[in-house]
């Protein structure tokens, strides 16, 4: 088994001689991007493009922040009204009224009254 590892190596090692690769290809480093070369925005001091305020000042609002917070709220508001006022849609609900309908029809009652033999679990 260590024979024939030895001899995979072997046979591999020498499929590219270091004699192949020329010797600029081993001092350069090729790099390709696809967006035309490698980017870095340099640090300016400004946080989300605000510059640092002094101390004690206040942050000016945007026009556009204010109805975007009450547009985002609202519509938190308006959908969990929606999804806690939804019509129950279940199969369970349903098979219930539907037992109860049916119990009711052939006369007897849908409310469960244990026996006066029967025992209750201590």
């Amino acid at each position: 088994m260590a024979s024939m590892r030895n001899g995979l190596a072997k046979s591999l090692h020498h499929r590219i001689l270091p004699s192949q690769i020329s010797s600029t290809s081993r001092t350069i480093v090729q790099r390709r991007y696809a967006s035309g070369g490698e980017h870095f925005n340099e640090p300016s001091g400004m946080l989300f493009n605000e510059f640092p305020r002094k101390d004690g000042a206040k942050r000016q609002k945007e026009d556009w922040e204010t109805i975007w917070y009450v547009g985002m709220g609202g519509g938190m508001a308006l959908a969990f009204a929606i999804f806690w006022f939804r019509p129950d849609t279940s199969i369970s609900s349903w098979a219930l009224e539907e037992a109860k309908a049916r119990l009711e029809a052939r006369g007897d009652s849908a409310r469960y009254i244990p026996s006066a033999d029967s025992r209750r679990p201590s």
